[in-house]
């Protein structure tokens, strides 16, 4: 007979290896984080800061950094206390908690990068409508769409999932609470949980990719019909930074949750994971910065009052 039971504790099994190793993933999970929060940080008060940024596409690049704060703090502090003692143990309800974050999170990015795309689609191809289609209404409805579109899926998600029985030791083959690790620990069929979770899953990063993808083929396109060489350069220089971003953040997604080979290949999805939770979120400020011009000059002119 199957013990079935419900879990009151899950443990996280990490990586494996011994202290050395232990102690280096630690200090690179904990450069990445710190990274990651201060980078994101800056960008929030940069933006707020300087009256020239206050437009869409930087409202909606500042949303893109308190999300990216939040995403890699529902993973990174939980990853760094393991690191550091050796009762890897989680309850029910905290490994419920940073499930629903990483699915509301998770979702809400992929949506909000439509966003940009949109928004970008309609400063390069439509300057003339620009303004009326998107004012501040549409930008906040943009946003706060992103964000329940977000708690349907993670609501759905944790739903599913946490209502499983499950049975044996317990133990999660990852260093948090995701979707196959748990649907592995099940003692019940699970292919109706696999099924929402590659079509519901699946159907929202190819959604939310096609906008992106249509919305630059019309963006390359105007870009190749602008005369000047400046021009082009300035509007391609604009826009290759937030393709680079979006194509990270779908390209490590897709591996993981758009397809099914990603339900038995855990530890190269351990090392994926760190990249899409961790990683993206502390190189989504460089993208954003290095190649922007306007945040360049913002840095500039905050500078400039500091020295006064």
């Amino acid at each position: 007979m199957v013990n079935f039971t419900t879990a009151s504790t899950f443990i996280l099994l990490g990586f494996a290896g011994g202290p050395g190793i232990q102690t280096t993933l630690l200090l690179i999970f904990l450069i990445l984080y710190a990274l990651a929060v201060v980078g994101n940080f800056g960008m929030i008060l940069i933006i707020w800061a300087d009256s020239h940024l206050h437009t869409p596409m930087y409202a909606f690049l500042q949303s893109l950094s308190f999300l990216d704060i939040c995403y890699s703090s529902t993973i990174a502090p939980r990853a760094l206390v393991n690191f550091l003692q050796e009762d890897h143990t989680v309850s029910f309800g905290g490994c419920a908690a940073q499930f629903f974050f990483l699915s509301l999170f998770g979702t809400t990015e992929a949506f909000l990068l439509a966003a940009m795309a949109y928004d970008r689609f309609m400063a390069i191809c439509r300057p003339l409508l620009y303004s009326a289609s998107m004012s501040h209404e549409v930008c906040i409805c943009l946003v706060g769409g992103s964000y329940l579109w977000g708690v349907v899926n993670a609501v759905t998600q944790t739903t599913m999932t946490f209502r499983l029985p499950f049975c044996g030791s317990h133990e999660i083959n990852d260093f948090f609470c995701d979707v196959p690790p748990l649907l592995a620990l099940s003692c019940s069929e699970t292919f109706i949980n696999q099924l929402v979770l590659l079509g519901l899953c699946g159907s929202i990063i190819v959604s939310t990719f096609s906008v992106v993808f249509v919305s630059y083929l019309y963006i390359l396109a105007a870009i190749l019909r602008i005369r000047t060489v400046q021009g082009r350069h300035k509007a391609f220089s604009t826009c290759a930074s937030h393709l680079a971003g979006v194509c990270l953040f779908f390209g490590t997604v897709f591996f993981m949750y758009a397809q099914p080979s990603a339900m038995s290949s855990m530890e190269q999805s351990k090392v994926v994971s760190i990249f899409y939770t961790i990683v993206i979120p502390m190189l989504n400020p460089l993208i954003y910065s290095l190649r922007n011009k306007d945040v360049k000059q913002a840095l500039r002119r905050s500078r400039q009052k500091f020295s006064l």
